[in-house]
């Protein structure tokens, strides 16, 4: 028995020696390029899925443990801010196409007062009533008709209070026999903006708006073909 295992030492001596002179013939050196693994647990760690720290090949790859983070908290926090600041942006670009919207949608000419048509331009009791006069309850809203800036609101002879709005072109828009105002002079208007409430002050029959338009020349019109011109029928 000894002699066998002394004979198959040897043998695996020599089949040893074999190979590694067979390494060193194909790589023309004396020195082997490949060391052999030593066992199993080398050539794990070799591969990167095994091994621990003191016996691991440097280099080797490192797994992630399952459900480990790769983003910090600050970032984490830097990166919810950003998204918050894009919705506020995407937000206040929303309500600024809105408003331009409703900015769009808005009239240019609009009625001065809702009221009933109770006089007409022109001749009237042997002399020209040069407006038009819309009746209604005391303290019914009178509207800016079209866009303009006020020149005059306060006291007129005639019509107890006004309130005149002159227009870009020149056009001139009185408001007459009015209980109150509530615009001054040098004020800026938009067609539907409720500068005065309807009244019976001065020389008047009852509570009602006279509506007068004077052209940039100041000749006193006819006031309803002018709105009927600009698309607003009474």
């Amino acid at each position: 028995m000894v002699a066998a295992i002394a004979t198959g030492a040897f043998a695996a001596a020599a089949a040893g020696q074999n190979l590694q002179d067979d390494q060193s013939s194909d790589s023309g050196s004396s020195s082997p390029d490949v060391t052999p693994l030593a066992n199993a647990h080398y050539a794990t760690s070799a591969i990167g899925v095994g091994g621990n720290g003191n016996n691991a090949i440097k280099g080797s790859p490192t797994l992630l443990a399952t459900g480990q983070q790769t983003t910090s908290g600050d970032e984490a926090e830097a990166e919810a801010q950003q998204l918050a600041k894009s919705d506020q942006i995407t937000e206040k670009r929303e309500q600024r196409e809105a408003a331009k919207a409703r900015e769009a949608a808005k009239p240019d000419f609009v009625a001065p007062a809702n009221g009933q048509l109770s006089s007409t331009f022109g001749g009237r009791w042997g002399t020209t009533h040069y407006g038009i006069d819309l009746a209604n309850a005391t303290g019914t809203p009178i509207r800016a008709a079209a866009e303009g800036t006020v020149v005059e609101a306060g006291p007129a002879s005639g019509f107890g209070l006004w309130v005149r709005v002159q227009l870009s072109d020149g056009t001139v828009h009185v408001y007459g026999h009015i209980q109150s105002y509530s615009v001054s002079v040098g004020q800026h208007v938009e067609p539907g903006d409720v500068i005065a409430q309807m009244g019976s002050r001065g020389q008047s029959t009852g509570p009602h708006l006279h509506f007068e338009v004077w052209n940039p020349s100041g000749k006193k019109i006819d006031p309803l073909p002018w709105l009927s011109q600009r698309g607003v029928d009474l």
